[in-house]
């Protein structure tokens, strides 16, 4: 009677014991994925529905919590921010990428928005690898889950772009690799990592990039499926391939060897690579296998550089979100397989927009223009002689963002905020082109906020900005391109994007409400019941 009671008393424990470990275990997703697709519109989800398969955007839309007005809340909309942006759950005001590609006041020269000349390359002999987060000043949401679970929780980050896998990885990522366009590889930086892991080095032996280049690039559907864009042999595309000719298929025998790889980033099959390269972290680095929570960080880099080569209307393009569209499936099976379904979080979102392609749009009689690069940095000088009796007043000019030289003015005691006063109004005099004029004496004495209209201080940040900024009318540019696309302005041809979340304890809804980029990271973080980044003053948008 004894060893009974004993014995019930043990089977009670187990039952207790299973239960709890099963609590546990759902309280928290096993893995989260995060997936950016670079230079997505909100309007690509929509625009080839029709043609995407049942288990890939169609997936998430039908069976995820979908946003479809979510927007960027500052400017520059480029990728070095953006990414930066939907991580850290701020803007570039407290987080510091304020763009690709910036002045550096110190050095005196423009710099990547991830270069560190201390670090080295792994994976390569190159100067590719001299990156690190080192110009992120905040937190990120893959930091925040490593610091709340003392290090136990795995990121990893993985992109094309350098930035598209630095930056979402924050500073205490365990693996980030992106791709090599002299060698067709994945790489990585010291800052990480003192040699690539052992799965790293056999993904690269496949020499899949390789494979790639000895076949064609043939549309995935019929071409009458295509005719919704614009032709496919346009005046508005390059000949990209040196093929006599722009439209498909395409081929790589008539490029350089020295330029293959790189332009083989420009073309769907990289995709398949970073798909390849997902699943071999997942299974080598056992994710989702954790006691906590695991990240995957993902960024589908091709549609931006695709984008910028033929246009958001183009048959390359929608080849390749038809294409991204199955690749993104292929994933979501694995994930099903792998990590169980239900048992993995997934955000998608986009870094920025893109504006049509402004030689079409001009040739329609769309208003467009550009104010020139040359043409305002010449006249700043000029003025800044005939008014101030230097041209050294100005130090750099590119983009819309003028530095003064501030040892200037100070040696030739000049009021800094009668300099300011005197430089927007002549620009404001000069240039029709211009918009808005945010000054640095007005900017540091406000605050950023979500719902602030001002994007230009959402977007400046005290210590990396420019002392004048401006923005431009709307379908205006810095610099106009008769081909291609670009981004970068606070219309909503570049803010608004895709924002989906799915999986783990995600409710199929569709939310019209307007959110932020900034609201991402704080929605991981809540749904993780976790510290949110530090500097992020988004909100949660799912509890």
């Amino acid at each position: 009677m004894k060893m009974r009671k004993i014995n019930l008393f043990v089977i009670q424990l187990f039952f207790l014991f299973v239960f709890n470990i099963s609590a546990q275990s759902t309280d928290q997703p096993k893995l989260v994925v995060g997936i950016v697709v670079d230079q997505m519109r909100f309007t690509d989800l929509y625009r080839y529905q029709q043609f995407f398969s049942d288990n890939g955007f169609k997936k998430l839309i039908s069976n995820g919590s979908n946003f479809v007005n979510a927007h960027y809340n500052y400017i520059p909309t480029n990728t070095g921010p953006g990414h930066a942006s939907i991580y850290t759950g701020t803007t570039p005001y407290f987080h510091g990428i304020i763009n690709n590609d910036f002045y550096d006041r110190l050095t005196k020269r423009f710099v990547n928005c991830v270069q560190d000349d201390e670090m080295q390359t792994i994976g390569s002999n190159g100067d590719e690898g001299k990156k690190s987060p080192k110009n992120l000043f905040a937190t990120t949401i893959t930091d925040a889950l490593k610091l709340f679970t003392n290090q136990k929780s795995k990121v990893i980050s993985i992109s094309i772009k350098d930035r598209g896998a630095i930056l979402p990885a924050g500073h205490l990522a365990d693996g980030v690799f992106w791709y090599n366009t002299k060698n067709g590889e994945f790489i990585s930086s010291s800052y990480y990592l003192n040699d690539l892991p052992q799965w790293v080095k056999e993904f690269n032996k496949k020499n899949i990039a390789e494979k790639f280049l000895s076949s064609d690039w043939n549309l995935l559907l019929d071409a009458k499926a295509y005719e919704i864009n614009s032709p496919d042999e346009s005046e508005f595309e390059p000949d990209f391939f040196n093929e006599g000719k722009k439209s498909f298929p395409h081929s790589f025998k008539n490029l350089k060897q020295e330029e293959k790889f790189e332009k083989l980033s420009f073309t769907p099959f990289v995709h398949d690579m970073l798909i390849e390269l997902a699943k071999s972290a997942i299974i080598n680095e056992q994710l989702g296998k954790n006691s906590v929570p695991d990240f995957l960080a993902i960024s589908f880099s091709s549609t931006d550089l695709i984008g910028h080569m033929w246009g958001n209307y183009s048959y390359e393009l929608m080849d390749t979100y038809l294409r991204l569209d199955r690749q993104i499936g292929e994933l979501i099976n694995f994930l099903d397989k792998e990590i169980g379904k239900g048992n993995y979080l997934l955000f998608l979102t986009s870094d920025h927009g893109a504006i049509e392609t402004p030689g079409y749009l001009k040739k329609n009689k769309i208003p467009t223009g550009e104010i020139g690069t040359s043409k305002v940095s010449d006249s700043l000088k000029a003025f800044a002689k005939r008014k101030f009796g230097s041209e050294s007043l100005i130090e750099n000019y590119s983009s819309g963002s003028i530095y003064f030289n501030r040892a200037f003015i100070e040696q030739n005691n000049l009021d800094y905020k009668k300099v300011e006063e005197e430089f927007s109004i002549y620009l404001r005099n000069t240039f029709p082109e211009i918009q808005k004029i945010g000054r640095r004496s007005f900017l540091e004495n406000q605050s950023p906020s979500r719902e602030n209209s001002d994007l230009i201080l959402n977007g400046w940040n005290p210590i990396k900005s420019a002392d004048i900024l401006f923005t431009l009318r709307p379908g205006y540019l810095y610099r106009f391109m008769e081909r291609g696309t670009t981004h970068g302005s606070s219309y909503t041809y570049d803010t608004h994007i895709p924002l989906i979340f799915y999986g783990w304890k995600i409710p199929k809804q569709t939310v019209n409400d307007k959110v932020y980029i900034i609201d991402i990271a704080p929605t991981i973080s809540t749904l993780l019941k976790i510290t949110q980044p530090n500097s992020s003053f988004g909100i949660a948008l799912i509890k």
